[in-house]
């Protein structure tokens, strides 16, 4: 949906990186609408991507009742809207996310809670 703004104006973002501590990472477990939106979360880029699976993802979504079940072998991954294979060893800022990424993930026969989605 397009806007038509009613006079010109100007402001400075508010949500640029130097207005934050961390950047914000945005986090999406696709067909699971126990969380409607993505989470917004601010997280340090450097921090690899085997220590998101087992540290900060358990946080976010661990009350999920499916969570225990994901195997993360078989989970797809998604930069943005690309799929892509994440290097576990590798930090964030090196597989290329910034400031205001989105990371989603879709877990194969988790789809939402007791196949709800599927």
């Amino acid at each position: 949906m397009s806007v038509v703004a009613l006079a010109p104006y100007s402001f400075p973002a508010k949500d640029v990186r130097a207005n934050f501590a961390l950047p914000l990472m945005y986090f999406g477990w696709d067909e699971h609408m126990m969380f409607c939106a993505p989470l917004a979360v601010p997280l340090d880029l450097e921090t690899r991507f085997d220590a998101l699976i087992a540290q900060v993802l358990p946080r976010l979504y661990g009350e999920h009742p499916d969570f225990a079940r994901i195997d993360w072998k078989k989970v797809q991954w998604f930069q943005g809207s690309r799929l892509f294979t994440p290097r576990l060893d590798a930090t964030l800022a090196e597989m290329g996310f910034k400031h205001k990424s989105v990371l989603r993930f879709r877990t194969p026969g988790l789809e939402g809670i007791r196949g709800s989605c599927g």
